[in-house]
């Protein structure tokens, strides 16, 4: 069997987070000690990966939220929402709260988010303040419960978040209150 050095690969990976292979490289050593089922069980069952849009029809205007959750055991979850009238950052916010509520509704441990507003994911990182008071008790109540797991988010071009993003558009344009898919 041969070996492979994720970290002389990082090169064509410069997109993933240093975190990331970090944690890439621990369960490489778990794996090379010889305890795969433990490795993959302890850390593939409880990781969840959440692809999250929000948009309105006019800003402000009719709302909805588009979220896909891979990972689950019962498989790949979309969820699609009409908010009411909102606008654009607060429908990006309500998205990622509900993504946040579905990971600990399926006990996840682990939840990567990928977005495609920039505002939402420099805010949740720190690298922006979010000095907006109608955004800010979304973004104190996401930062809490984001605390709750091995969290982490990045931003994502709109064009590979285009399901998330076709999800949010027919809640807004139905305005029905659930579509799970």
């Amino acid at each position: 069997m041969s070996t492979v050095n994720i970290t002389d690969h990082a090169a064509q990976f410069s997109t993933i987070p240093p975190h990331h292979l970090q944690r890439l490289t621990r369960i490489k050593q778990t794996l090379d000690e010889g305890d795969f089922f433990g490795a993959w069980f302890s850390k593939q069952m409880s990781a969840l990966v959440a692809y999250v849009d929000g948009g309105s029809l006019g800003n402000p205007g009719p709302a909805g939220i588009g979220i896909v959750i891979e990972g689950a055991q019962s498989g790949r979850l979309r969820i699609a929402k009409w908010i009411g009238h909102q606008d654009n950052n607060v429908a990006e916010y309500v998205a990622l709260l509900e993504a946040l509520q579905c990971a600990m509704t399926l006990n996840a441990t682990v939840l990567h988010v990928y977005s495609d507003s920039e505002v939402i994911v420099k805010q949740m990182t720190g690298e922006y303040v979010c000095r907006s008071p109608r955004l800010y008790s979304l973004h104190w109540t996401c930062r809490k419960l984001a605390r709750t797991f091995d969290f982490s988010i990045s931003h994502l071009a709109r064009e590979f978040n285009a399901e998330a993003n076709g999800l949010a558009n027919s809640a807004a344009r139905k305005h029905s209150q659930y579509l799970y898919l």
